[in-house]
């Protein structure tokens, strides 16, 4: 089964029970095997709003990678993710970074994600799972995009940690 990296966000409620039930709310589509740390992070692109929770998680999926875009979709709605402004404000962000070693740009979905070199709130959980990793189009492995980042990079571990059996229990 491929490998992938999701990204999660969230800033709106219980940001870190957010975080657990999207966890949770993932299989069976994927078989998460690994997550990262928690961080609160600055919003990116409107910046008026809450503080995001962000991490990544590691996992395997049967899925192609158009189906799993549809069952993430389909978890953040049952998450109580509305549609609103382009990078406003979320219950829930569920996004496939990666997909084994796949380049896909359709108009529905481009991985790996679009920008995610340039996004400190993505290279940071994405180096505690994929250090080595280098991004399609780029030169450089995960860990070198992050010891690029300007400081500060407004990446902040959270204090409340989440643990992949928590999350997983969290039905």
């Amino acid at each position: 089964m491929p490998k992938i990296y999701l990204g999660l966000g969230t800033n709106q409620g219980e940001r870190a029970q957010n975080l657990r039930r999207a966890l949770a709310a993932l299989a069976p589509e994927v078989a998460v095997t690994r997550i990262s740390s928690v961080y609160e992070t600055e919003p990116w692109g409107v910046t008026d709003q809450p503080k995001f929770l962000n991490m990544v998680a590691e996992g395997n999926t049967a899925l192609s990678p158009l189906r799993l875009l549809d069952a993430l979709k389909r978890i953040e709605r049952a998450l109580g993710r509305m549609e609103t402004t382009r990078y406003g404000p979320r219950v829930i962000d569920l996004d496939i970074l990666l997909y084994d070693a796949l380049t896909l740009q359709t108009e529905q979905l481009e991985i790996p994600h679009a920008r995610m070199a340039e996004r400190a709130f993505v290279l940071i959980p994405l180096n505690e799972l994929a250090p080595e990793v280098a991004l399609a189009g780029e030169q450089r492995a995960v860990r070198e995009l992050v010891a690029a980042l300007p400081t500060p990079t407004g990446v902040y571990k959270f204090h409340e940690q989440i643990t992949l059996t928590d999350a997983l229990s969290n039905n």
